[in-house]
Order: C-alpha cells, then sequence, then structure tokens
C-alpha cells in the first residue's frame, strides 16, 4: 500500500515546478482535473475526500469572504448618499424622544417622563440635530406604538422600518389594546408631546419583561411631494406593573407632602411607620424638621436598633426632597441687628446684617459672622 499523501501539497508541489517556483492560489480547471484524475487512480474515495477538505476550505472561505466585501461596501455606499437613486426618498429626518421614561410605569397610570413632565417627541435633522420647525413635516402626524424591550439592546441606531415593525407588540389575546388614549401625536413646528396614554397589561409576559415606547411617521410627504424616510423615535426600556404595586410604591424624588411611608425602609404600616406616626411625624416634610432639628431624637424614634446602613438610606432618600423655594422662616436678634434664614424645613441657610440690609448665605459667612447651629429652643416654637 503506496503512502499517503496531502492532495493540496501534491498539486502545490507541481504546480510551483510548472509556473517557475511561483506559486498561485487558485488552479486552472485542466490541471485541477488532471490532479484529480491523478489521485483517484492512487488513493481511495475516503482517503480523495480526506485530501480534498483543506482545499476545499481554502477556496469557499476566500469566496465568502470576498462575497461579503462586496455587500458590505455595497450597503456602505448605499447608506451614506442622502437619497436614493431612483425612488426619489430622501433620508435624514429622525423621530426622537426628549426627555427620558421612567424605569418603572404602572398601569392604567398616564405615562410621563421621569421629571413628571409630559413625554415629548421632535422631529430632527439628523444632519444638524436641529428640529425641523417649518414646512410641511414640522406639522404631521405620529403614531404612538409599544416595543419590544429588547429592541436596541445592540445599541443600533440604523435600523429600517421593517426592523422596527417587526418589533411593535400588539395586546394579549383576549385583552384589551395594550396601550389606550390619544394614540395619535400631531407635531407643532417640529415638536409633540404625549398627553394622556396609559397601558392596560403589565410588560410581565415578554420575554424581556420590558417594553420600549415607539412613535413612527404617519406623513411621510415632503413640500415637492418626493417619498421622506423618516426614522422612527424609541425610549429606553422600562418595566410596566399593575397599578395595585403603585398604593404602595416609593417616590423618587419624595415630595414634602408626601406620607413618610414613601420614603426608602419605611413601610406602609410597618413598625417605622407607625412610630413615626406615633411621633406627630406623618410627612416627608415633618420627617426633613425632626432631621434638622435633632437627629438623635428623630433616631431614637425609629428604634435604638436601627443600623448605619437603614438610617442612612432613609435620610438620603428624604434629603433628595425638592423643596418649598418660596417660603422661608425669619429669626430676629434685634439687640444684635441680625436676622437668621431658614428654609421650608427649618435648615440655618443665611443670615442678614445690619439690621437686614446686608445678606450673607451660610456658605458664605466668615468666622466672627458664623452662629451656633444649635438653633432647637427657636425651631420647637414652629
Amino acid at each position: 500500500m503506496m503512502p499517503k499523501r496531502r492532495f493540496d501539497a501534491q498539486w502545490e508541489d507541481e504546480h510551483n515546478v510548472e509556473n517557475g517556483g511561483r506559486s498561485s492560489s487558485i488552479p486552472s480547471p485542466k490541471r485541477f482535473r488532471n490532479a484529480v484524475r491523478d489521485v483517484l487512480g492512487k488513493q481511495s474515495m475516503a482517503d480523495f475526500a480526506s485530501s480534498m477538505e483543506p482545499f476545499l476550505r481554502s477556496v469557499i472561505r476566500e469566496e465568502v469572504e470576498k462575497t461579503v466585501v462586496r455587500v458590505l461596501s455595497h450597503r456602505s455606499s448605499f447608506g451614506s448618499r442622502t437619497t436614493f437613486e431612483g425612488s426619489g426618498v430622501k433620508k435624514g429626518l429622525v423621530l426622537h424622544f426628549v426627555n427620558k421614561l421612567p424605569s418603572r410605569i404602572f398601569t392604567n397610570a398616564r405615562i410621563e417622563a421621569e421629571d413628571g413632565n409630559p413625554v415629548r417627541i421632535v422631529l430632527l435633522d439628523a444632519a444638524t440635530n436641529t428640529i425641523v420647525s417649518s414646512g410641511p413635516l414640522s406639522s404631521m402626524k405620529i403614531e404612538i406604538t409599544v416595543l419590544n424591550g429588547d429592541f436596541g439592546c445592540d445599541d443600533r441606531e440604523d435600523w429600517c422600518a421593517k426592523d422596527f415593525n417587526d418589533n411593535v407588540i400588539k395586546e394579549r389575546e383576549g385583552r384589551r389594546p395594550l396601550v389606550t388614549g390619544e394614540l395619535s401625536v400631531v407635531l407643532k413646528d417640529g415638536v409633540g408631546q404625549i398627553s394622556d396614554v396609559v397601558f392596560t397589561d403589565n410588560s410581565s409576559w415578554q420575554r424581556s419583561r420590558r417594553f420600549r415606547l415607539g412613535a413612527k411617521a404617519v406623513q411621510r410627504g415632503g413640500a415637492s411631494g418626493e417619498v421622506v424616510r423618516i426614522r422612527e423615535a424609541r425610549s429606553e426600556p422600562f418595566v410596566v406593573k399593575d397599578h395595585r404595586g403603585e398604593l404602595y410604591k416609593k417616590h423618587y424624588p419624595p415630595k414634602l407632602g408626601d406620607e413618610v411611608w414613601r420614603l426608602e425602609r419605611i413601610a406602609k404600616e410597618g413598625a417605622f411607620h407607625k412610630r413615626l406616626s406615633a411621633n406627630g411625624i406623618s410627612t416627608v416634610k415633618e420627617f426633613l424638621k425632626a432631621y434638622v432639628i435633632d437627629q438623635t431624637t428623630l433616631r431614637s424614634i425609629l428604634g435604638g436598633g436601627i443600623s448605619n446602613r437603614i438610617w442612612d438610606s432613609i435620610v438620603q432618600h428624604a434629603n433628595t426632597c425638592v423643596l418649598d423655594e418660596t417660603k422661608f422662616y425669619v429669626y430676629n436678634d434685634h439687640a444684635q441687628g441680625l436676622r437668621l434664614l431658614f428654609n421650608s424645613v427649618y435648615k440655618l441657610v443665611g443670615a442678614m446684617f445690619d439690621d437686614g440690609h446686608n445678606y450673607e448665605p451660610l456658605d458664605r459667612l466668615t468666622p466672627p459672622q458664623k452662629v451656633s447651629k444649635n438653633h432647637s429652643s427657636f425651631l420647637s416654637r414652629f
């Protein structure tokens, strides 16, 4: 039995001789047939298949690489144009959500932005990143949709209309429409807002357990009648929970008038809540006042066993509260011609000297001007 020799090596040796030692990566059809005939006469079919495999892999890989390069080059040049040749479709306009949606939304509650304001959508010129405030498209109608939470997880921003439509989510079988309300928005000077849209179902039945909001153009005709490609808007992903959970949810940030159990670590009707209520602390504002007046007493109300971690969590959340900047308290010391200024939760913020003619905020007081922060005897009157 003659020793096996790899076909590709044999062919390469012969081919190099015929070409004066110069190798060529692709054999001519005739030379290839001769080489195959020669090998078939000496090896079994199994041996032949084994010998051919590396060569075929190399040829296939080269052809695939050429095809990929050709396709990518075509797509790159195609996507860089502002107009599709021969189709009359203009590119470069995008819809965009201006403000961020909260990470958690409840069913049957009006959808609002994270800051509590209406969700705003604008039409942008992608080339200049400016709002399209004039022309027929600046007053076009757009449609609000619900998208799969996984759409866009790869951070791609160049999706096509088919990609967008394939990720639109409809209601579950036998359920009400997934979102209800004013799902059509008309832009004004390139700006629109979502004013009354609610979810009717939670997002737990989705694989990602999240939704996104989407917005797409209904009108796509420009001033000259050409068809305009307007890239759809896509929000960040968020979770939708049943509204029953809203009864117990925490507020971020809390408001002064919120019940105290809206703060982190204080459960509604829990031990902390009951102890605070028993001591006349029922709102976030009252909690902050008590904290400013006497932190030690407030902490003792919550119980001597409260850990530093829990205490810090409660206080940090409470301090994110937006204060009432229109209400201040003034303490007059006529003997010294001094007035102390306190904010709505009794925190010292500044002082007025010379019978109120000169005001200095707390952080700008000089050492001789600084007053004692131990003003609990005064604050206890409020």
